[in-house]
């Protein structure tokens, strides 16, 4: 489970946080205030998740306790990201934005603009 983790994490999760923190967010924040409760939890929930991963996989210690917190808050934090954090965004940014976000974004096609 520890190597499955590592893949993971080395392949794809950690780059993803970091589109979001370094790329979706920046842009963001030209339209609307970066300064809001959602975005906080978010990146506090980043910086918990990376120290859960940190610690799994750098212990040799059986892991089973950390490894069910970490999933439990990746569930809640992706829930979070799908129901509140890209819809807000989706929301602020214009189309143009969005197009080139998209990939970000994780979702198969932008809603049309209000």
């Amino acid at each position: 489970m520890r190597d499955s983790l590592k893949y993971f994490w080395e392949k794809d999760g950690n780059q993803h946080f970091r589109d979001e923190e370094e790329i979706l967010l920046p842009v963001y924040a030209k339209y609307q205030s970066s300064e809001q409760p959602e975005i906080a939890e978010m990146l506090l929930e980043h910086v918990t998740i990376r120290s859960y991963v940190q610690q799994i996989i750098t212990s040799d210690e059986n892991s089973v306790s950390l490894m069910n917190r970490l999933g439990q808050l990746l569930d809640s934090h992706i829930r979070k990201e799908e129901r509140i954090i890209f819809p807000m965004i989706e929301d602020e940014l214009p189309e143009k934005e969005l197009q080139k976000l998209k990939p970000y974004l994780h979702v198969d096609e932008i809603p049309p603009q209000k």
